[in-house]
């Protein structure tokens, strides 16, 4: 037969505000009476909502974008695709990695190309979901369709679909004129690895694959 422990009950002996009470939450009752007002509530003055138009396809060239039709229904206020974007300047920006910026407003609105399945391709903003739902139906898109790539060994390949054209492989940190869908490549070899397999008394050949992991960041 097991017991659970008594514990003493903590009391604060007027000493400390909170600490061995019981407060009662501040906000405690709006919320379980529904008086509380959340920021999905908030409805202000001149309200739009936006809904993004999407590729159906995992890689494209975007011969056409045509928004005339879009832009004519009743309640759009506007329709934007990447040509309506300021041109981004070739920068590399350190947020702990090198990032081209270019290369993360493509991602805003395709430009020119899809490089996946669910890409951006238009923007609309109208007074109601409904509305800019509407809207998104009569955007036209005409795509060049091009080979997919949705394997990561086969997208190394030399003859592999090149997904970024301007794209080149840095070895070993340094730039090169090699093009491919691999952005850096890094070989590291630790003392006399032939030696090693020819000395060993038993060999055992795997091939092993590890994502990229991050440290559990706890600031």
């Amino acid at each position: 037969m097991s017991t659970t422990p008594a514990y003493p009950e903590f009391t604060s002996d007027g000493k400390y505000k909170v600490i061995g009470t019981r407060p009662i939450r501040h906000d405690g009752e709006d919320k379980v009476t529904g008086r509380a007002v959340y920021g999905a509530d908030v409805r202000p003055a001149d309200l739009l909502y936006g809904r993004m138009l999407r590729s159906p396809h995992a890689h494209a060239l975007i011969k056409r974008i045509d928004t005339s039709k879009a832009m004519q229904l009743d309640g759009v206020r506007a329709v934007a695709t990447a040509d309506d974007l300021a041109e981004t300047v070739a920068k590399l920006s350190d947020i702990g990695e090198g990032v081209d910026i270019r290369k993360i407003a493509a991602n805003s609105l395709a430009s020119g190309k899809v490089l996946y399945k669910g890409h951006a391709v238009a923007a609309v903003a109208a007074i109601s979901p409904s509305i800019a739902e509407e809207a998104l139906e009569l955007i036209e898109v005409d795509y060049e369709l091009l080979p997919p790539v949705i394997d990561v060994l086969l997208a190394m390949k030399d003859d592999a679909p090149l997904l970024d054209e301007n794209r080149t492989t840095r070895e070993l940190g340094e730039k090169t004129d090699k093009k491919s869908n691999i952005a850096s490549h890094n070989q590291q070899d630790m003392g006399d690895v032939a030696a090693g397999f020819t000395e060993a008394d038993e060999v055992v050949e795997r091939e092993f694959r590890t994502a990229t992991i991050h440290q559990g960041y706890i600031e």
